[in-house]
């Protein structure tokens, strides 16, 4: 499910760009990276309304960290990934700015609900920005419907929305079949909620990203590739823990402040020395990404 809805979603979001005439990067940053980031929300919102903040918060934080250090960690040693600090700047200050923010809420140990009205309100925003923005490039550029044909490579628009929708469909599916057999699987072993959380919920609510972003490396898309995963993080933060603490405001651990939120941090500030004078990924970022990330699950161990 998860092979087969990446590549749906991937084939679909492509072409849909290629109609649109939006760059896959765009279509990364939103349409896909908030596609992949559905099982993080119903996992999220479960734990919470079920009185698990733990697991909870861990499956963000730990997706986080997980988007980063294991998904572009392992597609970047695969093949270099070339991407400029320019296109994303605007996306990695936003999640390192609520990096921060999360980190100061951790330190007053309680998310309320205005920090979650916040949250949403931030990300909506951002997406009105960018929608006005790709229409206002479209009016500017004014493409011929023949070449956004030849682009599109000439399929249909039903099949495009019908190939993301069954991608949707069937990561959102996968993913909770995973993160069912692996959170029992957890608690018969008697792991703590928080160390679920950050790893094997972390883990199987990030299989869509891994998916659609090895998909992604197959059809050479590295844009939508990065894309993905800074927008999949941007979602996590603002709309999976906005909405949470919107609806129901949540308790944080000092554990968070004191181990787990200054490496997400980190991970995302460490992109941006890396595109800005790589202008990408190199197989050495995937090496140092991807060891930095089997570090924190073995000091988590």
């Amino acid at each position: 499910m998860l092979v087969g809805g990446g590549e749906a979603l991937v084939k679909g979001a492509t072409r849909l760009a290629g109609r649109l005439g939006m760059k896959p990067l765009l279509i990364g940053l939103t349409v896909v990276a908030f596609g992949t980031s559905v099982p993080e929300l119903f996992v999220s919102m479960t734990a919470a309304f079920k009185g698990y903040p733990d697991i909870m918060i861990g499956n963000v934080v730990g997706s986080n960290i997980a988007n980063i250090g294991l998904i572009l960690g392992c597609c970047a040693l695969i093949r270099p990934l070339a991407l400029t600090i320019g296109e994303v700047w605007y996306e990695l200050l936003l999640v390192s700015g609520g990096s921060v923010l999360l980190m100061l809420c951790s330190g007053y140990g309680f998310f309320s609900r205005a920090m979650g009205l916040l949250f949403v309100l931030t990300l909506t925003g951002y997406t009105i920005l960018v929608c006005n923005n790709t229409l206002r490039n479209q009016e500017r550029e004014k493409e011929k419907d023949i070449n956004r044909k030849e682009a599109d490579g000439g399929m249909g628009l039903p099949l495009m929305l019908g190939l993301i929708l069954l991608g949707l469909v069937l990561l959102a599916t996968g993913s909770n079949l995973f993160i069912r057999g692996a959170v029992d699987l957890a608690r018969y072993f008697g792991v703590s909620e928080l160390i679920i959380g950050l790893t094997l919920a972390a883990i199987g609510t990030s299989l869509p990203e891994l998916a659609s972003s090895l998909a992604a490396l197959r059809h050479n898309e590295s844009g939508l590739l990065i894309g993905n995963v800074i927008g999949s993080n941007m979602f996590n933060l603002f709309m999976v823990l906005g909405l949470t603490g919107l609806l129901k405001p949540f308790t944080l651990s000092s554990d968070l402040l004191h181990r787990d939120l200054p490496v997400m941090l980190a991970f995302t500030l460490i992109l941006i020395p890396i595109l800005h004078k790589s202008g990408g990924t190199r197989r050495i970022h995937g090496v140092f990404l991807l060891g930095g990330y089997l570090l924190y699950c073995l000091s988590l161990v």
